[in-house]
């Protein structure tokens, strides 16, 4: 299984970025995706997640009217749309599949992408 994320960058303030992420090795559209991020210092947090066939997302509150998860099962890829960026947004920014089957989870991970919002 393989998780290959672009799309990072460095950006102004209220600049937008979208980033990729595409999976192979699994057979994606059974797999909610989500994209993390952790910043220098601190704990990883979840930014937003999309079930396995898109139909019901979530974010977190920092985010929540800024950035938007999608997904197209049919090129295996989930993007994250980041606009009105903002410094505290800078990060390293993952994407993890996820599916729990038979009482067992099964997660895999990108090797992550930097964001970098400063002017």
């Amino acid at each position: 299984v393989q998780l290959v994320e672009s799309g990072g960058g460095l950006v102004q303030p209220g600049g937008s970025l979208r980033l990729s992420c595409v999976a192979s090795g699994l057979t994606f559209s059974s797999y909610a995706m989500n994209w993390y991020r952790q910043a220098p210092g601190k704990e990883r947090e979840l930014v937003a997640a999309i079930t396995s066939a898109g139909g019901s997302e979530e974010y977190a509150d920092s985010v929540k009217g800024r950035f938007t998860i999608s997904r197209d099962n049919a090129k295996n890829t989930v993007y994250l749309q980041m606009n009105s960026l903002r410094p505290e947004d800078t990060a390293v920014y993952s994407c993890n599949a996820h599916r729990t089957r038979v009482g067992r989870n099964y997660d895999y991970w990108g090797q992550g992408t930097q964001v970098t919002v400063s002017s």
